[in-house]
C-alpha cells in the first residue's frame, strides 16, 4: 500500500523540519522546498496527494499559487499557512479553494488532524464565489491573537454559505463589525446591509419596524412603510441585541424563521422573506431562557454558528495593534499623528478594558486630540486612565503597599469597573450570572491549558465532576486545544 504523500512549501527551514517529523511519525510520505516553483514543478508532474504552503516565499505569493493549482489538480487538497494572522488573509485561502487556514504559530496536532481530514474528504467539484476585493488596508477586524483568529477562520468559512449566526460579545467587542464582515465577504454582499438594534426601539414599534406598516394600519400611519425585512432583501439583516425584543415580537419572528414570509402590519398579502438573518447580543440567553425571557425555539433557530467575540481583557495581545490602528485612524480624520511608548503600551496591557475595544478607541482619539507630545508616554496614559469613572466615595485600596494585589481585591476592582461602565443603569441585566461566568471561563481555560486539554486532569484540578466540566465548556463556549507548539 503507497502511503500518501504531502508536499511542503515553506521557506523557514525549521518549520519544514518540524511538519516533515510529525508527519513522518504519523505515516507520510513527505517532500519539502522553500520554494513556490519548486511546490509547482511538483504539482505539474503530478506528485502529492496534500499540500501544505506558507503565503509569504521568496519567489511568489502561495495564495496565489492556489487557484494555478486547481485548475490543473482540482482534487489537490491545499492547507494554507501563514504569519499574516488577519482576516482577509483567512477569506482569500478559502475562496480561493484551500481546505483549511491555520495561522502560525500553529497547533501541531491541530494540522495532523487538518492532513487527515483533508485526506479522507472525498474529492468533488466546489463552488467558487467571487474572490473579496484586496481591502488589505482596511481591513473591519484587528488583531492577531489566538482567539481572533479562530473568528477570521469561522468568517472565511461561512463566506461560502448562507447560515444564520449569532454573535454573543460584551458591549464595546465589535458585534457590528463581525456582522459586516459576514455580509461583505459572504455570498449577499451584492445586496444591502441592514442593521436595527432592537433595545433602542419601543416595543410597541418593534413589528412594524421589522416587517412594515399599510396605510392606516394605526394612528399615524399615513403611508405605507417598509420595514427592515423589505429593505434586506436579497442582503443581510442584523438584529442587534436581540436579547431585548419583548415576547411578542420574538414569536412573530419565529414564525418568520419558520415559514419563510411575514405580513407588514396591517396587511394580508405575505412577502417572502429573502435575507439572512445574522443576530447579536451582550446578554447570556441560555440564562433569559431558564428565566422565561427569551424563546429556546427561537434561541435554536438562530443559534446555528454561534460565534463567541472575546472581551478585550482576554486578548491583550491585540492592544498595541488595536491602539496603533485607531491611532492611525485618528490621523487619517485630520487629527495630529501620534505614537505611543513602550510604557505606554505596557500600561494599556494592565487596564480590565470594561467597555471593551470602544473604551480603548475613544481614548486613543482623546490622546491624539489633545495630547501636546507627538510620542504618548506612560505619564499621560496613567493620568488618562486613572479619571474616577464612579460617584466619588470611600473605596478601600486594591493593592497593598507591601505586596501584590490579592484575587479577591483585582475581582472587586473589575467588578467596580463594570458597574462604573453601566452607571446608568440601562441594558444591565444578569450581572449576578454575568461576573461568575466572567470568573469561570479564565479559570476553566486556564486549568485546560495547564493541563494541556486534558479534561480528566483539569476536572481533577478543579474539584469537579467531569460531566460538569464538559457542560461547562459547552456553556461558556471554550475551545479545548491539546498540545501547542
Amino acid at each position: 500500500m503507497t502511503l500518501p504523500t504531502v508536499l511542503i512549501a515553506d521557506d523557514d527551514r525549521s518549520i519544514r523540519t518540524v511538519l516533515t517529523q510529525a508527519l513522518g511519525r504519523a505515516g507520510y510520505q513527505v517532500r519539502s522546498t522553500g520554494t513556490a516553483a519548486t511546490l509547482w514543478r511538483w504539482v505539474e508532474d503530478g506528485e502529492g496527494d496534500l499540500v501544505i504552503t506558507d503565503v509569504v516565499m521568496p519567489d511568489e505569493n502561495g495564495l496565489d499559487l492556489i487557484p494555478r493549482i486547481k485548475r490543473i489538480r482540482p482534487e489537490l487538497r491545499i492547507i494554507v499557512m501563514s504569519a499574516q494572522s488577519t482576516l482577509m488573509t483567512a477569506v482569500k485561502a478559502t475562496q480561493r479553494g484551500a481546505f483549511e487556514y491555520l495561522p502560525k504559530p500553529f497547533d501541531l496536532r491541530e494540522l495532523l488532524s487538518v492532513v487527515g481530514r483533508a485526506l479522507a474528504v472525498p474529492t468533488e467539484a466546489t463552488f467558487s464565489p467571487p474572490e473579496a476585493k484586496d481591502t488589505e488596508e482596511r481591513l473591519p477586524l484587528i488583531g492577531r491573537s489566538p482567539s481572533m483568529q479562530e473568528i477570521y477562520r469561522t468568517i472565511a468559512r461561512l463566506t461560502t454559505a448562507d447560515l444564520t449566526v449569532m454573535i454573543n460579545g460584551e458591549s464595546g467587542t465589535g458585534k457590528e463589525l463581525v456582522a459586516r464582515a459576514l455580509h461583505d465577504y459572504g455570498k449577499r454582499k451584492a445586496g444591502s446591509f441592514v442593521a436595527i438594534n432592537m433595545a433602542a426601539i419601543p416595543r410597541e414599534l418593534i413589528e412594524s419596524e421589522l416587517f412594515g406598516h399599510e396605510r392606516g394600519a394605526f394612528t399615524g400611519a399615513t403611508n405605507r412603510s417598509q420595514g427592515r425585512f423589505e429593505q434586506a432583501n436579497g442582503g443581510t439583516l442584523f438584529l442587534d441585541e436581540i436579547g431585548d425584543m419583548p415576547p411578542e415580537a420574538q414569536t412573530r419572528l419565529l414564525r418568520v424563521l419558520q415559514e419563510g414570509e411575514f405580513t407588514s402590519v396591517g396587511g394580508r398579502q405575505p412577502i417572502k422573506a429573502n435575507v439572512r438573518i445574522i443576530a447579536a447580543t451582550h446578554r447570556d440567553l441560555r440564562t433569559a431562557i431558564r428565566q422565561g425571557q427569551f424563546r429556546e425555539d427561537l434561541f435554536y433557530r438562530l443559534n446555528v454558528v454561534p460565534i463567541r467575540l472575546p472581551p478585550l481583557r482576554e486578548r491583550v495581545e491585540d492592544i498595541a495593534l488595536l491602539a496603533r490602528h485607531f491611532l492611525d485612524r485618528a490621523k487619517d480624520d485630520g487629527l495630529p499623528a501620534k505614537s505611543l511608548d513602550q510604557g505606554a503600551v505596557d500600561r494599556l496591557k494592565q487596564h480590565g478594558w470594561p467597555g471593551n475595544v470602544r473604551e480603548l478607541e475613544n481614548l486613543m482619539r482623546r490622546l491624539a486630540a489633545l495630547c501636546p507630545d507627538e510620542v504618548i508616554g506612560t505619564a499621560v496614559v496613567e493620568a488618562e486612565l486613572a479619571e474616577p469613572l464612579a460617584a466619588p466615595g470611600p473605596t478601600a485600596s486594591t493593592q497593598p503597599a507591601d505586596g501584590p494585589e490579592t484575587l479577591s481585591s483585582a475581582v472587586e476592582r473589575h467588578i467596580k469597573d463594570f458597574l462604573a461602565a453601566h452607571n446608568d443603569g440601562m441594558g444591565v441585566t444578569d450581572v449576578y450570572d454575568k461576573i461568575i461566568a466572567e470568573v469561570e471561563r479564565p479559570l476553566i481555560r486556564l486549568t485546560l491549558a495547564a493541563t494541556r486539554g486534558n479534561q480528566i486532569k483539569a476536572a481533577s484540578m478543579l474539584g469537579l465532576n467531569r460531566n460538569t466540566l464538559r457542560k461547562k465548556i459547552r456553556d461558556l463556549e471554550i475551545p479545548v486545544v491539546r498540545g501547542l507548539m
